[in-house]
Order: C-alpha cells, then structure tokens, then sequence
C-alpha cells in the first residue's frame, strides 16, 4: 500500500495570506502546507481521504489521474471545499464514490446542491454515489475499512485504519473503546495541531501521549499550523518512530 501526503497543514495552510510569521516566511519546501488530506493507493485502486480547497492543485501534483472514491472525515470547508473538482474524474470514468457519515452529505448537499440534484440537472455537473458511512467497518474493493470516531470540539468525526494503517485528523477526544481498534499499527497518521492546547485539535503532547498508548511501529504527525513551528527543528525533538508529515511524502506500507 502507497501512502501520499497530498497536503499536511490546518484550516488556512502554511504560508497563512498575509502571516509574517517565521514559518510562514520559510523557503523551506517542508514548511509549506496544503490542506489536509491524504492518497492511498493499492492493487490498482486510488482512493482519497477529504477533498479541501487544494484539491484540484493536489490532484495535478500527484500525477493522479483516477480515483475510486473519497472518504470524508467531516465536512469543515478545509476537508470538503474541493468536491466541485471532481469533475474531470466523472467526465472520464462516470459516477464517483463518496463516503461519508449521513450527517456530513447533509452539509454537502447545501453546499453542493447541483451536484445532488435529480431533477433537471445542469449537463456539466458529476454524478455522485452515496455511500453512507457509520461506525462499523466496510469493505472497499479488497481491503475492510474500519472508521475510528472522534471528537473535534462537539462534531463527531471519523478516521479510518486501511490494513495496518491508520488516518486521524482533526480529533480532540477519542475514547478508550475506539482505541482499541487502533492496535497493532505499522503507521499511524495523527493531527498535532501546535504545542499550545487547543479547544478542538490535539496538541502535539496530546498526539505523542496517545502514540506512545498504541505504539505504532510508525507514526507520522499532520494537520500542523505554523505555530508549531519549522518542520526541521520540530523533528529533532521528535522520538525516533515519529515524523512530522509534509507535502508529497510518501510511504510504503507491507501488506
């Protein structure tokens, strides 16, 4: 299984529009920050976790040219703004696979009502499948896909283990039960949001405190702000299975 970063930063990226922040001023490729999200592919399947408002630019620096569907964590605007950009995808393969709580289509179909109408349609809009997502696990293609929930402040919010691997963003509070199904990692993938706690994302003692509980072989820090601070000098403090995850890097992990 591959594993692509296609964007490591929090809701506004890194640079931040306007921010004189030291990160934000780094010629450091590592510092720079697209919205989450996260390409996993295996065999000859592609799929998506969240499709934020870089996705188009994501898409086109991977080289990816088919997807089989994307999962949604939640529908904050930085994991769910980039869905109009399916379009390319629809034109060439036909209907796209999404995968979500019932809540969240709830929000995209506010959002993205053109895209879920079904009656008089505009031509150039794609054409979705609703795959309703809850908390048990699921199959996709070979592979069963067991969502982990979570809390982001008050808003439930699902990651999802793949195998051996496993995606968190966006959590603040997980229960003990929902650990559990996260045992026996090669990587983990996990947000850390800066060092100061947060009302809403872990922070990095809070992400370090529960990869230390679970004991990945791997795991790798994102949905990161500047505040955090520069990607090289954060590393070096980091332990020796941790990494802070950045823009395009890429994992293998055995099946």
């Amino acid at each position: 299984m591959k594993i692509t970063f296609l964007g490591t930063g929090t809701s506004q990226g890194i640079p931040v529009i306007g921010s004189t922040h030291p990160v934000c001023l780094s010629n450091n490729p590592k510092d720079k920050r697209l919205r989450v999200s996260v390409l996993i592919e295996w065999d000859s399947y592609t799929y998506v976790i969240d499709c934020g408002p870089d996705f188009r630019q994501q898409m086109l620096r991977s080289n990816c040219s088919k997807i089989d569907g994307i999962l949604f964590t939640h529908e904050h605007a930085d994991h769910t703004a980039g869905l109009d950009d399916i379009r390319p995808f629809f034109f060439r393969q036909g209907d796209i696979n999404l995968y979500a709580h019932e809540r969240v289509f709830g929000e995209l179909k506010k959002r993205f009502d053109y895209i879920f109408t079904l009656e008089d349609k505009y031509p150039g809009a794609p054409n979705v499948i609703e795959n309703i997502v809850r908390n048990h696990s699921f199959q996709l293609k070979n592979i069963n896909v067991v969502p982990i929930e979570g809390l982001h402040h008050k808003l439930q919010v699902f990651g999802y283990r793949f195998r051996n691997f496993a995606y968190l963003t966006d959590f603040k509070t997980i229960e003990d039960e929902e650990l559990n199904k996260l045992q026996d990692l090669d990587v983990l993938v996990i947000n850390a949001l800066r060092e100061e706690e947060h009302m809403s994302h872990f922070s990095l003692s809070e992400s370090l405190t529960i990869i230390a509980k679970l004991k990945p072989k791997f795991a790798y820090l994102t949905h990161i702000s500047s505040l955090l601070g520069f990607h090289d000098k954060v590393q070096q403090n980091l332990p020796e299975n941790v990494f802070l995850a950045y823009d395009e890097l890429t994992i293998q992990i055995p099946d």
